[in-house]
């Protein structure tokens, strides 16, 4: 089982993941979290964030989730990718799939976020911000979807998770 949550940055998938193992990881021991920010950091942050680097990050997050699920861990993802064809491989790759889309627009992110990615973006001291240079392509079909604007807290929106995946 794969479950990927995907959106905008900022728009919480590390919190949304990290409350949903926290809640759940004593039902689902073998649950493991692979977080995009912390698989950078495993490979020594030897890719850059224009499109070309961000497909080979995807592309080893599927390698990654491919070899744990062919072990029958639960993986959850937790990954930032706008490009179409790479969306549409996690549904022909992984055998039983779950997308979680976390919806939200660039102003509501600009509240949010502590890293200043789109006001230096806007204001063009930095390139390869995903939503404001490079396109961000919604999730077709996602599974779930969570509207940010709702403000439902991450504890929340993990147990309404657990339920669409696990008590279906």
């Amino acid at each position: 089982m794969v479950i990927w949550i995907t959106g905008l940055s900022a728009s919480g998938k590390t919190t949304l993941s990290r409350a949903f193992e926290r809640k759940y990881k004593s039902n689902l021991p073998n649950m493991v979290l692979l977080d995009g920010d912390v698989i950078r950091q495993l490979y020594g942050n030897d890719l850059g964030y224009a499109e070309a680097d961000r497909a080979v990050q995807i592309k080893r997050l599927h390698t990654l989730a491919s070899f744990l699920e062919e072990q029958s861990i639960v993986v959850l993802v937790a990954a930032l990718y706008s490009n179409e064809t790479l969306l549409q491989k996690n549904r022909n790759l992984f055998k039983d799939y779950f997308e979680v889309y976390l919806k939200a627009s660039i102003d509501q992110l600009k509240t949010r976020e502590i890293k200043d990615l789109y006001k230096q973006a806007l204001d063009n001291k930095i390139i390869n911000v995903v939503g404001v240079d490079i396109p961000w392509n919604e999730p077709l079909n996602p599974d779930l979807v969570f509207n940010i604007s709702d403000g439902l807290p991450p504890d929340q929106m993990a147990e309404i998770l657990f339920n669409q995946v696990f008590n279906k």
